[in-house]
C-alpha cells in the first residue's frame, strides 16, 4: 500500500489555510482528527472520516483558531500534537514564545507557557504513564520541561550550545528523550537523571582522531532540525542542513551508516517528517523541496517521490489505520496520498468472478476512480 501511494484525485482537505501549513497531527486513539498549524498562526481541526460514503469527498474542517480568535498565536504555529490519550485536549506552540494547552470542545487554552526565546518544537510522550511533561526545544541551548499537572516548567536539560530544533520522546521508554540543535548535535536525555544526558551521538562512532579540525560528537555538519523514532523506538532518524539524514540504534547510540544520498534540507528551522507504522519495511517521508521522498529507512533507498504541491513541503504525517499519508505546504494546501488501490480490471474478466476482498467497504472511500484513466 505504501509503495502505491498517489495524490488521490477523489479526496480533498477543506482549504481554509491562508498561509503556509508548519505542522499536521492526527490523534493516535482512532486515527480520525488531524490538526494542522499555520505561519499565519491559526489552528485548523479536520475530520478525515467520509461521513457521506460517496468515492470523492472533502475532509471538512470542523473548526479553527483563526484570526479573529482572542487566544489565536501571534506569528508562526511551528507544532501541533494531540494530547496522547484522549482528543479532548491538544497543544500548540509558536514563533510568539508560547506553548498553549487547549481543551478541545471549548477551543478555549486551559493553560499558556511563555518562553523566553522563540518556540521551535515540543513534544508529548505517546507512551508515558507515570508524568506528564512536555519536552520544549525553544532559541535557548536549555531544553525546558513543562509539567501537565503542575502548570509549571518543571526543569532544565542543559549541554547544548545553540538553539534546540527539534525534540521526541522515544516511544519506548517513557524517560527518555532526544533533541536536535544548531550546534550539529544530537544527544539523549534520562529526565529522571539529574546530569540528564545518557549520550551524544557522534557520526564518525568516536574513530576520528581527537587531533580533527571537526568538532566532536557531532551528528551533522550542520544544524540538525528534524529527528524522528522508529515505531518501536530501537532506531532514530536525523536529517541536517549538510543534506544528509542518518540511522542511529537508540540504545547503543551507534551510526548505522545507512546511505540515503543527498536529502536537500534548507529549512532554517524544524522540518517536520516521520516514519510509516505497520509495515514492512519502514519506510521515511521526508518534506524534500516542493515533493516528498520516500525512503526506505533501513537500507536508504529512494523508492519514489512524491510530486503535487506548487512550493515547499514544510511537514507531514502518517495515518497507520489506512497507511496514507496526509502533507502540507507553503501553498496553504494539505494533499492527502492515497495507496491506488484497484488494478484495472481486464475486459474479459467480469466484475463477479473477482474476489472478494476487493471490494471490502472499509476501503471505498481510498479507491483512485480508475475507470476514467482508460
Amino acid at each position: 500500500r505504501v509503495l502505491s501511494l498517489e495524490l488521490n484525485k477523489d479526496r480533498d482537505v477543506e482549504r481554509i489555510h491562508g498561509s503556509g501549513i508548519n505542522t499536521l497531527d492526527i490523534e493516535p486513539v482512532e486515527g480520525r482528527y488531524m490538526l494542522s498549524g499555520g505561519s499565519d498562526g491559526v489552528i485548523v481541526l479536520y475530520d478525515l472520516e467520509n461521513l457521506s460514503r460517496k468515492p470523492s469527498y472533502t475532509c471538512k474542517a470542523l473548526c479553527s483558531v483563526g484570526r479573529s480568535h482572542p487566544d489565536v498565536h501571534r506569528f508562526s504555529v511551528e507544532t501541533v500534537q494531540w494530547y496522547p490519550h484522549d482528543t479532548g485536549m491538544f497543544t500548540s506552540s509558536s514563533f510568539d514564545k508560547t506553548l498553549k494547552i487547549w481543551d478541545t470542545n471549548t477551543l478555549q487554552p486551559a493553560d499558556v507557557f511563555h518562553f523566553e526565546g522563540t518556540v521551535y518544537s515540543h513534544h508529548m510522550s505517546p507512551v508515558a504513564t507515570k508524568h506528564c511533561l512536555i519536552a520544549v526545544g525553544t532559541k535557548s541551548p536549555k531544553v525546558q520541561l513543562c509539567d501537565l499537572k503542575s502548570g509549571s516548567c518543571s526543569h532544565i536539560l542543559q549541554g547544548h550550545r545553540q538553539e534546540v530544533l527539534a525534540v521526541s520522546w522515544s516511544p519506548r521508554h517513557e524517560y527518555v528523550l532526544a533533541t536536535a540543535s544548531a550546534d550539529g548535535r544530537v544527544k539523549l536525555w534520562d529526565v529522571r537523571r539529574a546530569s540528564g544526558c545518557l549520550s551524544t551521538l557522534d557520526q564518525h562512532n568516536g574513530e576520528k582522531s581527537k587531533a580533527s579540525s571537526e568538532a566532536a560528537n557531532t551528528a551533522h555538519n550542520g544544524r540538525v532540525n528534524g529527528l524522528c523514532y522508529t515505531n518501536d523506538g530501537l532506531h532514530l532518524l536525523t536529517i541536517g542542513t549538510d543534506d544528509r539524514m542518518r540511522l542511529w540504534n537508540s540504545s547503543t547510540g551507534e551510526n548505522t551508516l545507512v546511505n540515503y544520498g543527498k536529502v536537500c534540507n534548507e529549512s532554517r528551522k524544524g522540518l517536520k517528517f516521520t516514519i510509516s507504522c505497520g509495515c514492512n519495511p519502514e519506510f521515511a517521508f521526508v518534506p524534500y523541496g516542493s515533493t516528498i521522498g520516500v525512503y526506505t529507512v533501513f537500507t536508504g533507498e529512494l523508492v519514489t517521490m512524491l510530486r503535487g504541491h506548487y512550493s515547499t513541503v514544510d511537514c507531514c504525517v502518517f495515518q497507520p489505520n489506512f497507511q496514507e499519508l496526509y502533507s502540507g505546504s507553503k501553498d496553504c494546501n494539505i494533499l492527502a496520498w492515497i495507496p491506488a488501490l484497484r488494478e484495472p480490471v481486464p475486459d474479459d474478466i467480469s466484475e463477479k468472478s473477482l474476489p472478494q476482498q476487493h471490494l471490502n467497504p472499509a476501503y471505498e472511500d481510498a479507491w483512485s476512480s480508475s475507470d476514467d484513466e482508460g
